[in-house]
């Protein structure tokens, strides 16, 4: 089963990547973000991709220029993450084939982020639009439309989400912080993996 579960692993250092990476993994969640503020970012994608590319997907997040878009798709990852709605980094991610997920809060940067071709809307922070919010939004999306909330989401209130429209979920500090053993985050990623699946199994 994919989970429509996203690691944010911001502050990541590449020495413990493979390590993480294996925790979250074996844990249940197989897409891995590492926003490009952290330290070595482009290694630790790399590193990641080498090692889990067959069983999971990576990417970066925190992605803010084009230039930023040719240098993770040259680390073979494959998932472009950002906080804002640019369409010349949509484009750039989508004409070398990667996933576009920009981040969106208002009805407008969700409808521009389609027009220009993101895979899926990352709607940042959630808990400024609120489960309110997103279901007005859903109600002039296109159906088929990939949702996922950031900012504000955990194990306590998948369901609500799901039940506002939601399909998935970021999830950074809640899950990772930098210093996180891998035994500590493969325990929060176990109850995430498990609170989600209860929250999907109630729709």
């Amino acid at each position: 089963m994919s989970r429509k579960l996203i690691a944010i692993l911001r502050g990541l250092e590449p020495v413990e990547a493979l390590a993480i990476g294996e925790a979250l993994i074996e844990a249940g969640i197989n897409q891995i973000e590492v926003p490009l503020n952290s330290p070595q970012p482009l290694k630790s994608i790399e590193m990641l991709v080498d090692r889990f590319g067959d069983v999971a997907r990576f990417g970066a997040g925190t992605v803010l220029t084009v230039q930023q878009v040719k240098e993770v798709a040259a680390t073979g990852a494959n998932l472009i993450v950002s906080p804002n709605c640019d369409p010349e980094i949509i484009e750039a991610t989508k004409e070398l084939g990667l996933t576009s997920y920009p981040g969106c809060l208002t009805p407008s940067e969700c409808f521009s982020a389609l027009k220009h071709g993101a895979d899926g809307l990352k709607i940042f922070p959630a808990f400024q639009m609120g489960q309110d919010g997103l279901m007005a939004l859903r109600a002039v999306l296109p159906k088929q439309t990939q949702v996922f909330m950031v900012g504000g989401v955990g194990a306590k209130n998948f369901r609500d989400w799901f039940n506002s429209g939601a399909n998935g979920f970021g999830l950074g500090s809640s899950l990772y912080k930098p210093g996180s053993s891998p035994q500590e985050v493969a325990e929060l990623a176990k109850i995430i993996v498990s609170a989600y699946d209860e929250a999907k199994s109630g729709d």
